[in-house]
């Protein structure tokens, strides 16, 4: 693969971390590194947790990677191409867990992990790579429908009934109100593409197990034109606001506090965020399943999340998998989305009593999770996020005439080292 040549091509830097490897203290017990991505300290209180739990087995620390995903990924990647023993438990963006499956970077799944009943179907299938389970998932996370309930009333909106993209269009229309959605030159961008393209029914990538200069795009579809013409209505006329070639997450939560807010997709960090900065919006919240694109067809709501995978070169693979199993409990879980605000991915975790308290939506937010689809499952996915970012932005210059079409060659182009990003 042409990004494992890259990563390698720059591992060497890295080579002396591979000689570390995962040490014992000096009482004699085996220590793990849990290579975690930011947050509130939860993932550091489960693994005292778990190191308590172990009675001396194995001790876990954390190590913290960079802010964003894209830079976390290529530290993992270079580390982990230069036999880096070091890494005994990641913390893994599911869009990036094909790349270092491929090559076998990631340590196999034990059969006692294996088992994925009562798992929320996206978080099963973005831990999954060929059919196999090759991460454990940890956290899951889903965009919902928030609405203000009073431009929903005002639609004549049944919102205990699903809803479509064209209804809130028309409905922010109507009241001259705006759209809370993510359009900047960002990862988030991409999520909002595949989540149309597939609410349609569609798929980005067709077969992602194809070599690049077979594989078959799903933007000229029937799917991928809708999804176009939904981002294009929107930019163009001014339902993202002023903002939206710009507009990440945290600015589409403030766009909906504000005086024109009406309806946002969005993920559900902004519940317990708009209870502190806006009260006032919380008492006039709403929330419900992400809008379909046809009303005959059910949404595919955007899945993200962490699953943890264990190094291939790790010193200590088994008791790192037992660290696991005693990370993902849905005891941990759940304390995890009450602390912290991340969704379960077991769905006996959302029947913790103080989960449904903080989170009222809980059960929403499972529903969402059962019906989510991955981003591209593809070695290569970096390659056709940025290839889809380039070509379906701005907003208002998609059209579903053109931008599928574009899109499809520009990506299939950079695949097949016919063109830079």
């Amino acid at each position: 693969m042409r990004t494992v040549r890259r990563i390698v091509a720059g591992a060497s830097a890295l080579a002396l971390a591979g000689t570390l490897g995962a040490c014992s203290a000096g009482d004699g017990v085996p220590t793990l590194t849990w290579y975690i991505n930011p947050d509130d300290g939860g993932q550091a209180e489960i693994a005292a947790s778990c190191t308590e739990a172990a009675d001396g087995a194995y001790r876990i620390e954390t190590s913290l990677l960079p802010r964003d995903a894209a830079s976390q990924r290529e530290q993992l990647a270079r580390r982990l191409a230069a036999s880096d023993r070091s890494l005994d438990i990641m913390s893994l963006d599911p869009p990036f867990i094909p790349e270092l499956a491929e090559p076998g970077f990631l340590a196999p799944v034990p059969d006692d992990l294996q088992n994925t009943d009562g798992i929320v179907e996206g978080a099963v299938q973005s831990a999954s790579w060929n059919g196999e389970l090759v991460t454990v998932p940890f956290w899951a996370n889903t965009q919902l429908l928030w609405y203000r309930k009073s431009v929903a009333e005002a639609a004549g909106l049944d919102m205990t009934q699903p809803v479509t993209w064209d209804q809130i269009i028309q409905a922010a229309e109507d009241q001259n109100k705006q759209l809370g959605v993510q359009g900047a030159l960002a990862e988030s961008l991409t999520v909002w593409i595949n989540a149309l393209v597939a609410s349609g029914g569609g798929k980005i990538l067709e077969d992602p197990e194809a070599k690049p200069d077979e594989m078959q795009l799903g933007l000229e579809s029937d799917a991928g034109k809708k999804a176009a013409e939904i981002i294009g209505r929107i930019g163009s006329s001014g339902l993202g606001g002023a903002g939206l070639p710009t507009a990440d997450e945290n600015a589409s939560m403030n766009l909906f506090q504000g005086d024109n807010g009406s309806f946002m997709v969005n993920w559900p960090f902004v519940y317990p965020a708009m209870q502190g900065a806006a009260p006032e919006v919380v008492d006039d919240l709403g929330w419900a399943v992400y809008p379909r694109v046809d009303a005959g067809t059910p949404a595919a709501p955007p899945v993200g999340g962490i699953n943890l995978g264990v190094g291939a070169y790790s010193e200590h693979v088994d008791l790192a998998w037992q660290a696991v199993q005693c990370i993902v409990t849905p005891e941990n879980q759940a304390q995890y989305f009450v602390t912290n605000g991340n969704p379960p991915s077991n769905l006996a975790a959302y029947d913790d009593a103080e989960v449904n308290e903080k989170f009222p939506m809980a059960s929403t937010i499972a529903e969402s999770l059962q019906l989510g689809a991955p981003r591209p499952q593809t070695p290569y996915y970096n390659e056709i996020s940025i290839g889809l970012q380039r070509t379906w932005h701005p907003p208002n210059a998609v059209t579903p005439d053109t931008t599928p079409q574009t899109s499809t060659d520009f990506i299939l182009a950079v695949l097949r080292g016919e063109r830079l990003l």
